[in-house]
């Protein structure tokens, strides 16, 4: 039977509306050319540590280009994989930054998103420029936010009696045809979005006052937070931030630390499909949480419609589907776990690196293997949305050989997957490397990464539907 147990039915959707044609000259699309370069991402976290978006950035793979080939490039990669003409954009709700140059505001790949779910991301140097205006404020009227990021501070405004009117000449003279030249306190009229650094004061309350009564706010975003500690501070003032790999994935975990009843419920149920105990023995197992029974029956039945069979028990279900995909449930039920609502971002975070990583493995590896792909990708971070060291959770579920080294170590099989998953969750230095090392393009590496981003969006603590 194929193994098609994680595979959400997306329902159809009509095309998006066409959007408005920018005030600008359209810049000549580019040939087609092979994929150059890796995605790489900051998630967008709340207050309360809820991801409410992504900061999508690129790594050439061939080492500088020019900052327009990178924008084009994501750009390309990101509609053609995340905005599908039938399934329309595949991150719900979630909001996408992207890094943007000025020319690049014409590019045609940039009307292949949706307005409303993106925002560009320019510097004041490039956003105080007034020929870009007419452009900034087309892209702006279709729906698209405009982030204004590396400022210092901003720029006061001009003394009504050092600006003259566009119109007047110059005393005593004709008109000039100089240019213009930049107009930084102009510039914040455009910007919806304010890069405040690592919160710093005098940018938030600039971001906060800048807009009159009845006129929408800036959003201010701290983008260079270094520790929890400064993203707590920022929290403190109701800041939005912007956390980076290597942030993202350290998180407390206390030696000795208690698991939650149902994950120690669920890990006892994986022990015993791995001894291969009696199906009746599991079911009676899984009666002493009828919540967990109830969700993981109702989860099956939604993935097993095209059989035409309603699931009303575990021993029909392993009839129908197997071991394998009931372990690898629940070990995607086992991230989900977990109460704290502080840690739902991470995991979000496993699970996406589960997929992710099994998608890498598709075409490269055996069919078969899907199962310890993805839990290798999981596992790597189990430790950290659980809150207990990771020896603790390997030394109670005894993952094959090939998953514990993947884990532990990077090595062996899976290692270099997961080591290519994490390199894009931080800044895909290595990922060049990692994904030659595996045989794996560049193309499918970001096609992997933008599917599994989409494919954990509706994960949560409370409910797992797919």
């Amino acid at each position: 039977m194929p193994f098609n147990f994680f595979r959400r039915h997306e329902p159809e959707a009509t095309p998006p509306p066409a959007q408005a044609v920018i005030a600008a000259p359209v810049a000549e699309p580019a040939a087609p050319a092979p994929v150059d370069g890796f995605l790489t991402y900051a998630l967008q976290l709340d207050a309360q540590r809820h991801i409410k978006g992504y900061k999508l950035e690129w790594r050439a793979a061939s080492g500088s280009t020019h900052a327009s080939d990178d924008f084009r490039a994501l750009l390309s990669t990101v509609a053609s994989n995340l905005n599908g003409v039938k399934a329309g954009w595949r991150l719900g709700k979630l909001m996408v930054y992207l890094d943007a140059t000025a020319d690049g505001l014409a590019f045609e790949e940039l009307q292949a998103l949706p307005p409303k779910s993106v925002v560009l991301c320019l510097r004041l140097t490039e956003l105080a420029d007034k020929k870009i205006w007419p452009t900034v404020e087309a892209l702006r009227a279709q729906g698209f936010g405009i982030m204004l990021c590396d400022v210092e501070a901003l720029p006061e405004a001009p003394a009504a009696a050092d600006t003259p009117a566009a119109s007047e000449a110059p005393e005593g003279g004709e008109p000039t045809d100089e240019p213009e030249a930049p107009d930084p306190f102009g510039a914040l009229a455009l910007i919806t979005h304010l890069d405040v650094r690592e919160g710093r004061k005098e940018l938030v309350d600039g971001a906060r006052q800048l807009r009159g009564p009845g006129k929408p706010a800036i959003h201010p975003i701290a983008t260079r937070i270094a520790s929890w500690a400064e993203f707590d501070a920022c929290a403190a003032r109701r800041l939005d931030a912007f956390v980076r790999g290597k942030e993202a994935i350290v998180a407390e975990t206390q030696a000795g630390a208690a698991l939650q009843p149902e994950s120690v419920l669920i890990i006892r149920v994986m022990q015993m499909i791995q001894r291969n105990e009696d199906v009746r023995a599991i079911e009676a197992a899984l009666q002493h949480d009828e919540a967990l029974t109830a969700r993981l029956l109702h989860h099956i039945n939604t993935l097993t419609m095209g059989h035409n069979v309603e699931v009303h028990s575990l021993h029909h279900a392993v009839a129908l589907l197997g071991f394998g995909p009931l372990f690898r449930w629940l070990s995607l039920l086992l991230a989900t776990s977990t109460k704290a609502s502080s840690m739902a971002y991470m995991t979000k975070k496993a699970i996406m690196r589960g997929r992710f990583v099994e998608l890498m493995g598709q075409g490269t590896l055996p069919a078969d293997e899907a199962n310890n792909l993805f839990v290798a990708g999981m596992f790597s971070l189990i430790d950290r949305v659980l809150g207990v060291p990771m020896e603790e959770v390997l030394a109670k579920v005894h993952l094959p050989e090939a998953v514990q080294e993947a884990v532990r170590t990077r090595g062996g099989l899976y290692g270099p997957f997961v080591a290519l998953a994490e390199s894009c969750e931080v800044d895909a230095v290595e990922a060049a490397a990692l994904a030659a090392s595996i045989g794996v393009s560049a193309e499918k590496v970001n096609a992997s990464h933008l599917a599994a981003m989409a494919w954990a969006l509706d994960v949560s603590p409370a409910e797992v539907t797919y």
